[in-house]
């Protein structure tokens, strides 16, 4: 018997799909007894004694983890589900595309390698952390004291006009994360400015949320990656708090979930060309545009899209498993 440390399970997902290969998803379980003792002393119609007992035990409770495992059972009996973990950690399934034709878009796989965690949000609050003790230091007077230790956002430039309180019943805009990064003394040419800098470059190549992303090659020349999606029944605690359990280095992760898309290898600009002979736009080049675009950007790694050769995988659950320890104890001469 294998036994998981779940990261995360999408229930929803795993129900739904769960219920299509078994028709259901038991939910409950009811046991009823029922114990009858008859005494009879004398004439029948002069005295008679009747003991009756019962009990009924009544259970419903979440399958919790044992639905995920069912699923992945019931899968794998119906040849649906496929590890390519072996086949993911060979440079030339990939280079010759070997990879995306046994598991094509669509595909559920299995794979287990190398992997970490990545979160925009926890990166922008580890920064801001560090520039506040860096300002403390510098307060204390165990740093020397150089630059502002305002944030940037909090102090009104001149002929800078105060932005406009919102109405009652308005949302407020909300303030992008790295302005929670306030100045402070260079450290090894690390200051408030570059830390932010790398705040925005990893809100547009990570859009801000949980990510996993797997490494399955050695030189590291891959990516598949998986957004975490919340508000699923995903994860039961803070990222800090995920981030101080298992660490930012890589370990061994097994994904499981169906392939979204693999990254284009063509990220050529496209032709902008999108208007009709008669002077009208063409909804559908334009479209075709803009999806090129961006399809391009991607290739660069500019935004958060699947990179060539790698590809996104839509998760149904992200677990690691749990060694067993050898019973045999080695014996001290």
């Amino acid at each position: 018997m294998i036994l998981r440390e779940f990261l995360c399970v999408d229930t929803d997902k795993v129900r739904a799909m769960l219920a299509q290969l078994n028709g259901g998803v038991a939910e409950e379980a009811r046991e009823t007894s029922r114990e009858e003792k008859k005494n009879t002393v004398g004439p029948r119609s002069v005295a008679q004694h009747l003991q009756t007992t019962g009990s009924e035990v009544y259970t419903q409770k979440s399958l919790g983890d044992a639905i995920f495992p069912s699923l992945e059972e019931a899968l794998e009996s119906e040849s649906l589900l496929r590890d390519i973990s072996l086949e993911a950690a060979d440079p030339s399934q990939w280079t010759s595309g070997n990879l995306k034709k046994i598991a094509p878009p669509g595909s559920l796989v299995r794979i287990t390698a190398p992997g970490s965690l990545f979160d925009t949000r926890y990166a922008a609050s580890v920064f801001a952390a560090f520039a506040s003790v860096n300002s403390g230091l510098q307060g204390i007077g165990a740093l020397p004291a150089s630059g502002a230790t305002n944030p940037p956002t909090g102090r009104k430039k001149q002929g800078q006009q105060r932005p406009r309180q919102p109405k009652p019943g308005q949302v407020q805009p909300d303030r992008q994360l790295e302005d929670s990064i306030m100045d402070f003394g260079g450290i090894d040419g690390i200051d408030g400015e570059v830390l932010r800098s790398i705040i925005r470059m990893a809100r547009g190549i990570f859009a801000p949320g949980l990510h996993i992303n797997l490494s399955p090659v050695d030189a590291g020349g891959v990516l598949i990656g998986s957004r975490l999606q919340e508000g699923r029944q995903y994860l039961d605690t803070e990222a800090d708090i995920l981030f101080a359990r298992y660490g930012t280095e890589a370990q061994e992760w097994t994904l499981v979930g169906s392939v979204g898309s693999y990254g284009p290898e063509d990220t050529d600009l496209p032709d902008f060309t999108f208007s009709n002979p008669d002077g009208t736009v063409n909804r559908g080049h334009f479209a075709d545009a803009i999806n090129g675009l961006m399809k391009h950007l991607g290739g660069t790694g500019f935004i958060d899209l699947p990179q060539y050769p790698g590809f996104s995988l839509i998760p149904f659950a992200v677990y690691r498993s749990i060694p067993r320890f050898s019973n045999t104890v080695a014996l001290q001469p």
